[in-house]
């Protein structure tokens, strides 16, 4: 068999198992929207449908932990090869963590609906911060799939957003807490959900930095912004 075939067919493999951790993205997206959307409507049924999906999800990882595997085992990779693999890798392991943020947000509503407890609480303004969550997220998978540094540094850049939007939301439940004991309680389960929705940014914020690693050959986890920059330059 040629090289060239050869070369051909992990081309083919590799883009299969890419295109399956697109799919994975999109199926962890639409957790995030049903997640959200079931608080801000106490939807038992769609909080519910958190949790299914959740199933799909971790097969999902499954299924694609096993072709990488065997690819590395078949292919022996080496170089910017074997990065990408990896790299793969660790971007499905990120979006199954996604996963478990939005069934965390589905149970804590199943937990708040059942608990009678008040919602005159600020829970729509969740909304903000997790649509911008998940908006970084899509655009985290959308660089990775085009490999582009540049839009990976956007993200880093713009994770320090949705960290805004949850010190602020942790300000007003204080404030909540501070003028009634009585939404104590229930204030601790949002800020429970405000922190698994900054939580998905960070995942989103990972993947962007291994799109520098795939590209760049340089692990940014621990590297000041100012300096990841110019790594990417």
């Amino acid at each position: 068999m040629s090289d060239k075939h050869l070369s051909s067919q992990f081309d083919s493999e590799l883009g299969a198992v890419s295109s399956r951790v697109m799919e994975l993205g999109g199926l962890v997206e639409s957790q995030i929207r049903q997640a959200v959307y079931a608080l801000s409507e106490f939807n038992v049924d769609v909080a519910r449908q958190v949790l299914t999906t959740e199933m799909n999800v971790n097969a999902m990882e499954v299924d694609i932990d096993r072709d990488l595997s065997s690819i590395i085992a078949r292919r022996q990779p080496t170089a910017r090869d074997l990065r990408l693999l990896m790299a793969i890798s660790k971007a499905t392991a990120n979006l199954e963590r996604v996963g478990d943020e939005a069934e965390k947000i589905a149970r804590m509503v199943l937990s708040i609906i059942n608990s009678g407890a008040p919602r005159a609480l600020p829970s729509l303004e969740l909304r903000v911060a997790s649509d911008l969550a998940s908006s970084l997220l899509r655009k985290a998978l959308d660089a990775f799939a085009r490999l582009d540094t540049t839009a990976a540094l956007a993200i880093l850049k713009e994770d320090d957003l949705i960290d805004q939007e949850f010190d602020g939301f942790v300000r007003k439940l204080v404030t909540y807490m501070m003028e009634d004991p009585r939404m104590i309680s229930p204030s601790l389960d949002l800020l429970f959900l405000a922190k698994a929705i900054e939580r998905i940014g960070d995942h989103a914020k990972n993947i962007a930095e291994l799109i520098i690693y795939i590209v760049k050959g340089e692990d940014v986890r621990h590297v000041p912004l100012d300096q990841v920059a110019s790594v990417v330059k």
